[in-house]
């Protein structure tokens, strides 16, 4: 199948249990929960998403016609004679595209993969990391992986229930909107009254990084 990608780059994992990690990263065009443009995000089951996907015209996007279109493509950006390779997949909701032959394709150049999904498509067995970011007022069917993050405050989020799913790590990440500052102490109150969630930042945004 061909696949549709906003933009793929080059940087450090700016936020998660791998923050600070060398990583490509394949934003997938198109996300499930939101069309991506603004006149649509008051009617959305996800209205605080800040991220571009839509479309195929960011640095490093476009159409590729086959997973080994996209993965030469993601092993460029990563470079030669470097080990340890790592991907993150993202969007959007990039569980829309991966498939077999994408995973396969990026194994077989040595990559780590790790995807970054809404949970309401099932994450493919092979993805290596898997972390989860609940909208509430979603369907979740991918109730277990590796890192559950959670964007905070987010009204309708049924906490205790989340923390029944089966994560090894469940982080809380303060939203980035207008309310920023006040966000970050309510994720701070929210980490010191729940032991098992730890405290996440966007530190690729404070280091001006993509």
């Amino acid at each position: 199948m061909a696949y549709s990608v906003k933009e793929m780059f080059l940087t450090l994992q700016g936020e998660g249990v791998n923050a600070g990690a060398r990583a490509v990263f394949v934003r997938f065009a198109g996300c499930n929960l939101w069309s991506g443009r603004e006149q649509d995000r008051a009617s959305a089951v996800c209205k605080f998403c800040d991220t571009d996907f839509v479309g195929t015209d960011g640095a490093g996007g476009g159409r590729f016609a086959d997973a080994d279109a996209l993965a030469d493509a993601a092993a460029r950006f990563w470079g030669e004679g470097v080990e340890r390779r790592f991907v993150v997949l993202t969007g959007g909701e990039p569980m829309l595209q991966v498939d077999d032959a994408l995973v396969d394709a990026l194994h077989a150049r040595d990559f780590r993969i790790a995807i970054e999904s809404n949970g309401t498509l099932p994450a493919h067995p092979g993805i290596d990391w898997v972390c989860i970011s609940p909208k509430a007022g979603s369907q979740v069917v991918q109730r277990r992986g590796d890192e559950l993050k959670l964007v905070w405050p987010q009204a309708g989020a049924d906490v205790a229930a989340l923390e029944r799913w089966d994560f090894a790590h469940f982080l809380v990440q303060p939203m980035d909107d207008a309310h920023a500052p006040a966000n970050v102490q309510a994720a701070i109150d929210f980490a010191l009254a729940r032991p098992k969630w730890r405290l996440t930042l966007q530190a690729h945004k404070a280091l001006g990084l993509r």
